[in-house]
């Protein structure tokens, strides 16, 4: 599938939204890791950790964008996006990070290289089928969403904080990336073929789902903790 003109930068958007979206606690664990090196080296250690972790995040999504052209494995994949976006919209308190910070700048490069490629593999799953098989895409959006959220890291957190929408909006972007996984995958294709409309029936449903799922189990949250507050 070919992808020109509008086709291509709504992809490229999706791929730096999802990363934006997904790749905070990654920000979060390379500040850790390099938190206790001096400031010189912190920077570099930063620098060379995002070049590393981008490095890595493309050859793994170049395995997985082989692996979705297998059939059955687009399917499934859209399928495990979904508790993906779900868990993305579940806000508990007090999320620890447990990275010890690395002690010379060696030590905290291989931190931050393996923490990001242990905890990107949502972030991978998510970019290779919102990529619909073009490496390119990948890598301008890697190239252009890693950098931000490393450097931007706390700008990123805070806008998410004070504008809780950015996380359903990138919820709803996983949601519509696994529909478009599933309505593609080679299995069920020819079905979705003969009837167009279903496509944009999914997505719909899927985001509607997620989305509307997300906002409804945050409202019993609230109205739980209120309940107990009360007792």
């Amino acid at each position: 599938m070919e992808l020109t003109g509008t086709d291509f930068l709504s992809s490229l958007l999706a791929i730096i939204l999802l990363d934006l979206v997904l790749a905070g606690d990654n920000a979060i664990v390379i500040a850790l890791a390099a938190r206790n090196l001096p400031k010189q080296l912190q920077k570099k250690a930063v620098f060379w950790g995002t070049f590393g972790a981008v490095a890595v995040r493309v050859a793994l999504t170049a395995v997985v964008v082989y692996l979705l052209k297998l059939p059955g494995l687009m399917l499934a994949g859209g399928l495990l996006l979904l508790p993906i976006a779900w868990k993305l919209l579940k806000t508990e308190d007090g999320n620890d990070h447990h990275i010890n910070p690395a002690g010379n700048f060696w030590a905290a490069l291989r931190t931050i290289i393996v923490a990001d490629a242990l905890m990107g593999l949502d972030n991978v799953l998510a970019i290779a089928g919102a990529s619909s098989g073009h490496m390119g895409l990948v890598i301008i959006g890697l190239a252009i969403s890693v950098p931000l959220v490393v450097w931007g890291s706390t700008l990123i957190l805070k806008l998410i904080e004070r504008f809780p929408i950015i996380i359903y909006i990138g919820a709803a972007a996983i949601a519509w990336t696994a529909a478009r996984m599933i309505a593609h995958d080679h299995l069920i294709s020819a079905w979705f073929d003969a009837r167009e409309w279903m496509k944009y029936v999914l997505d719909v449903l899927l985001v509607a789902l997620v989305c509307g799922g997300g906002w409804w189990m945050q409202k019993r949250r609230i109205v739980r903790a209120g309940v107990c507050g009360e007792e």
